[in-house]
């Protein structure tokens, strides 16, 4: 597997280029994504599964800025979408709907009839209420819907539980308990079609026993819906899988996690699909940032730097860990300090008592595995522009979405009157 961050010459390069350098050209913060090592990564993952000719539909969640998408698009893969916006996003993309999927459990009647304009590959379903929707929506829009209902196989995942989706507590998809009967529903509405099963367990799992014991639980389901319904035929196993954010972390292995799930798929002869997000670009990213200041507190050390929890919400949301390490090694002593932002929030921190080396105002730091959740979860707040973004790939080092500016950030408002506005001078 390709590195997607070296260091040369005490540099941490991405692709050849110095992100040093990037971050004086482009500012900071900033996002860096290596296009070379997400290519590995898809393909890698592609060659894995071809036993059994899986295809990878790429998570957009996980990162939806346009470039990355046509990346992957013209590596061949497909779209999970989750909401209008992305789906919107993967069209502007160039994603034929035949290569898009439509999940998530609160899909809007606004959403819908956008995704009815087309032909996109199938809905998959988590409600008998949105299989109601979906029927009259397609009613209306003079289509048939391709439906794959949305399974809860009630298995652990063994990761956060703010990303558990696969365990019957969770609000995600049909329990066995009423799978059965929601599949009846939906064959007697006229402006559905059945074609598949779909399931999704979790996020950053490392494991490749989750997904497997999940398969093992539901292929009996999937052989006898097979039976059941002609057009059956696609079998949507999720995403979920992870990447190493810990030094400590077992990477996960594509070809173990294909020898793992690739005997509970053998002989089912329907069409694979996966769902990775994180897997194909977390590992690819990095946050840049710049120290602004160096504080010594009643009890703790502070670097405190450019970037905030607006710009990566992972910490603060979910206790997760990010290697941070000087863009350019500065060798001095490493000490612990609380990397923290700007923001009015004790909250507002990337690592806690982390071994750092030593560092002044001006340093840039690499906060690594930023490809994923990072940019699509930042925020505004404090009103605080969001980065910019730069790809890296053959071509050279690309600035693919500029820096927010003020003006943006009030773009879209309008003045509380007319009168107030021309005497302030809006």
């Amino acid at each position: 597997m390709m590195e997607a961050f070296l260091v040369r010459d005490g540099v941490l390069h991405c692709a050849g280029h110095s992100l040093e350098r990037l971050a004086q050209e482009f500012g900071s913060p900033l996002y860096v994504y290596n296009g070379l090592a997400i290519k590995d990564r898809f393909q890698g993952l592609k060659r894995a599964v071809s036993p059994v000719d899986a295809e990878v539909f790429f998570a957009v969640k996980a990162n939806s800025t346009l470039a990355v998408l046509q990346l992957l698009a013209g590596q061949g893969a497909g779209m999970e979408v989750v909401s209008g916006g992305e789906l919107y996003r993967a069209r502007e993309a160039g994603v034929p709907d035949e290569r898009i999927v439509f999940d998530g459990v609160g899909k809007t009647a606004a959403e819908i009839r956008y995704a009815l304009e087309g032909e996109i590959r199938f809905f998959a379903v988590e409600s008998v209420g949105e299989l109601n929707r979906l029927n009259q929506l397609a009613l209306e829009a003079g289509r048939r819907a391709r439906v794959s209902l949305r399974i809860n196989p009630d298995i652990d995942p063994q990761t956060h539980r703010y990303i558990s989706t696969g365990k019957r507590e969770n609000k995600f998809g049909f329990d066995f308990g009423g799978i059965r009967a929601a599949y009846d529903h939906a064959d007697e509405l006229d402006h559905l079609e059945v074609v598949g099963l779909h399931m999704h367990i979790g996020s950053q799992i490392l494991s490749n026993q989750p997904h497997a014991q999940a398969l093992a639980k539901i292929r009996p389901l999937v052989e006898e819906l097979k039976e059941r319904f002609a057009n059956f035929r696609y079998l949507d196993i999720g995403g979920g899988l992870g990447i190493r954010y810990r030094p400590e972390d077992q990477p996960l292995i594509p070809e173990r996690f294909a020898e793992a799930i690739l005997p509970e798929l053998a002989g089912l002869d329907l069409q694979v699909m996966l769902e990775p997000g994180r897997y194909l670009v977390g590992d690819c990213g990095v946050l840049v940032t710049r120290v602004e200041y160096v504080k010594q507190g009643g009890a703790k050390r502070f670097v405190v730097c450019d970037a905030a929890m607006n710009d990566l919400m992972r910490p603060m949301m979910y206790q997760a860990y990010h290697e941070i390490v000087p863009v350019r090694a500065t060798g001095g002593e490493r000490t612990p300090v609380d990397v923290v932002g700007a923001i009015c929030e004790t909250g507002d921190f990337f690592a806690e008592d982390r071994p750092l080396e030593a560092v002044e105002p001006g340093t840039f730091l690499a906060v690594m595995c930023a490809g994923a959740y990072a940019f699509t979860m930042a925020s505004n707040y404090n009103t605080r522009p969001r980065g910019a973004e730069v790809l890296v790939d053959e071509r050279g080092a690309r600035l693919v979405r500029r820096r927010e500016t003020w003006a943006d950030l009030i773009a879209l408002e309008r003045p509380y009157c007319e009168e107030q506005d021309e005497r302030q001078g809006f």
